[in-house]
């Protein structure tokens, strides 16, 4: 038969904590059968994850049967209870934690008030990370409110990934797939213009294979991302001719991922009528 264990550390940094994101105290228990707690409310998020055994979480009227894997959340102010089963009364790890940001980054990883139940089939990292969060405030030291914070955003993107598989990535239609992806080129390609980018790299970077992304994109907008691309860098050589007149055309070549200055005239003029230098000093004119 287990031993009951109860084990907690809190922040030691006292009055340190950050205002955004207060990662308060962490632990572990194994508890006794039927051991019960609530109903009642916390002012903080208690987030809880099982590693062995069941038992109960009763939330807004809703009973949920856990087992090893199963992580529940509280939220601050919530009427929740949780009782550990009969016979494989449940030994679970938590953490504490408030701030302004707390409620964003909960709703970010997927938690909501219809979800407040995940199951990881692999409980091992998530389960790391609680531990890891305990074991830097055992630990102490002056920026262990710091390291704990770190923790709780790795083990909430966690739960993230597991939540958005679950919730239908695998139902998605292609309709919102396909918009998906179309979102995810471009903003790489809006975040890494000034680069020397191709659409290869890209490509690898998302996952998926070339042909397939290159007809997709040419699909829904029209052109091909070669050609996006293209006319995103024009585009921003067109306003730093603009505002950045200290500049040589050769810089501003340079600044959008341009390397060949003159086959950066050349596109300019294709697009524009006029070469790079053409166009600022008729900018400048206008603005007189």
């Amino acid at each position: 038969m287990q031993q009951d264990m109860y084990t907690v550390a809190s922040n030691p940094v006292i009055g340190g904590g950050n205002s955004q994101l207060n990662v308060l105290f962490a632990g572990e228990s194994q508890t006794k059968p039927l051991h019960r707690l609530g109903p009642k409310v916390y002012d903080f998020y208690l987030m809880h994850t099982v590693l062995e055994g069941k038992g109960l979480f009763i939330c807004d009227g809703i009973r949920h049967e856990l087992r090893a894997g199963h992580t529940f959340l509280i939220e601050p102010e919530q009427l929740i209870s949780y009782e550990s089963d009969g016979d494989l009364p449940w030994r679970y790890r938590w953490v504490a934690f408030n701030g302004t940001q707390s409620a964003e980054l909960v709703s970010a990883a997927g938690f909501t008030a219809e979800q407040q139940v995940v199951f990881a089939p692999d409980k091992r990292r998530t389960s790391a990370l609680f531990r890891q969060i305990f074991e830097t405030f055992r630990r102490g030291g002056a920026a262990a409110d710091m390291k704990a914070a770190g923790y709780l955003h790795l083990l909430l993107a966690e739960y993230k990934t597991l939540l958005h598989t679950q919730s239908g990535s695998s139902l998605r239609t292609a309709q919102a797939e396909g918009d998906h992806l179309l979102q995810q080129v471009v903003h790489y390609l809006s975040t890494q213009y000034a680069h020397p980018v191709s659409i290869a790299q890209m490509a690898e970077s998302l996952g998926y294979n070339r042909a397939y992304l290159s007809r997709l994109f040419k699909q829904r907008t029209g052109e091909s991302p070669v050609t996006f691309l293209l006319k995103l860098r024009i585009d921003k050589a067109r306003h730093m001719l603009r505002e950045r007149p200290e500049l040589t055309i050769e810089q501003v070549s340079a600044s959008v991922g341009l390397q060949d200055a003159l086959y950066f005239s050349k596109q300019f003029r294709r697009f524009h009528g006029q070469s790079p230098t053409a166009y600022r000093e008729a900018m400048r004119s206008f603005g007189e």
